[in-house]
C-alpha cells in the first residue's frame, strides 16, 4: 500500500516515518508539511519525495499517515477520506466534536479504512489485559495518573504549541480513555477540575455505573511524574501492564492493522474513527466541565453511529 505522510515533527519523523519506510507491505511514497525544508529533509532521509501541496499528495497515494497538530489533522484527514484514502490518524482525533463528525461522516460516506493511533492499545500485552478484562467484568472504579513532563529543556515535544495551549487532558488524556473505555464502558457523564502544575483531574462516570477518575498533566515536577492504571472490581485491584514496546513497534502493528482491513475485509481496529470522536466528545464535556465548574452529561449516543 502506498502511504503519503502529513507531518514533519519528531513524532513523524521518528515513529510514522520510520514504521513506514521499514513495513514490508508498505511504501512510504511521499512526505508533506507546512515547513517545506524539513518536508525535503524528511523525505530524503526515507527515499520518498517531498511534496509542497498536501492535495497533490492525497491523490497520489492509496493512504495517508497523519502525525500533525489534531486541528490541522482533523481538516486534512477529512479531505483525504473524501479522496477515499485510508487513514492512519493520531490522537486526539480533532479538537471539537463537529470536526470530529466530519471526519467520521466522510469516512463512513466513502467506505474508508481508519486506525486511530492510541500508542498501547498497539502492544499485545495491553491489548490482551483489556480483552481478558472487558470479558471479566465486574469492576466498578478506576484510576488513572499519568504526570509527564514535556516542558524541560531537550524534550522533543516541549516546543508543540498545541500542546502548550491545550495541556494534558488533550495530549494524554485520550491514550487515558483509551485504556479505561474498553473495560468500563461507554461515558455518561464528566467532570473536570483545574489542579496546580497544569494538571486536570478528571471524573468520569460510565454508563453501567462505574466510575474511572483520571489526574493528567504535561507539566509535573520532576520527581512527581507518574504513569499507573488501576482497575477495582470484586476480584480485587488490579494493575494494567505497561506495553513492554517501543512506539516503532506499536505503529508497526497499527500499520498492519489498516493494511489487513483493507486487503482482507478484517474487521475494523476498536480504535477507528468512531472511538477517536468518543474519545474528543469526552474531552471537550470535561474542558466544558473545569472552565464552567458544571457536570457534563453526555448523549447516550453519537450522532454518527
Amino acid at each position: 500500500m502506498r502511504f503519503g505522510l502529513l507531518g514533519t515533527g519528531y513524532w513523524a519523523a521518528e515513529t510514522h516515518g520510520a514504521a513506514l519506510a521499514a513495513h514490508p507491505e508498505a511504501e512510504l511514497v511521499g512526505v508533506w508539511g507546512r515547513d517545506a525544508a524539513k518536508a525535503e529533509a524528511l523525505a530524503t532521509r526515507y527515499g520518498a519525495r517531498a511534496y509542497t501541496d498536501a492535495d497533490e499528495l492525497i491523490a497520489d497515494v492509496d493512504a495517508v499517515a497523519v502525525a500533525l497538530p489534531p486541528d490541522v489533522q482533523a481538516e486534512l484527514a477529512t479531505r483525504a477520506a473524501d479522496a477515499g484514502r485510508h487513514l492512519l490518524l493520531d490522537k486526539p482525533l480533532a479538537l471539537t466534536t463537529e470536526a470530529a463528525d466530519r471526519l467520521v461522516e466522510a469516512v463512513d460516506r466513502r467506505g474508508t479504512a481508519s486506525v486511530v493511533f492510541f500508542t498501547n492499545r498497539f502492544h499485545a500485552p495491553v491489548d490482551a489485559f483489556l480483552r481478558d478484562a472487558a470479558e471479566q467484568g465486574g469492576w466498578f472504579a478506576a484510576r488513572a495518573t499519568m504526570f509527564a513532563s514535556i516542558f524541560r529543556p531537550g524534550n522533543p515535544y516541549g516546543a508543540s504549541p498545541w500542546r502548550r495551549e491545550a495541556g494534558g487532558l488533550w495530549d494524554v488524556g485520550p491514550h487515558a480513555l483509551s485504556l479505561l473505555l474498553p473495560v468500563l464502558g461507554p461515558a455518561e457523564r464528566v467532570t473536570a477540575l483545574d489542579g496546580a502544575h497544569g494538571s486536570v483531574q478528571l471524573l468520569v462516570g460510565h454508563r453501567d455505573g462505574a466510575v474511572s477518575s483520571l489526574a493528567l498533566t504535561l507539566d509535573a515536577p520532576e520527581g512527581g511524574m507518574a504513569h499507573e492504571f488501576t482497575l477495582h472490581g470484586a476480584q480485587g485491584a488490579v494493575t494494567v501492564p505497561g506495553g513492554g514496546g517501543t512506539a516503532v513497534e506499536a505503529m508497526t502493528t497499527a500499520i498492519g492493522t489498516l493494511l489487513a482491513t483493507v486487503r482482507d475485509g478484517a474487521p475494523g481496529h476498536p480504535c477507528d474513527v468512531h472511538f477517536g470522536r468518543e474519545v474528543v466528545r469526552i474531552l471537550q464535556a470535561a474542558d466544558r466541565s473545569r472552565r464552567e465548574g458544571v457536570t457534563v452529561r453526555l448523549a447516550a449516543e453519537p450522532a454518527t453511529r
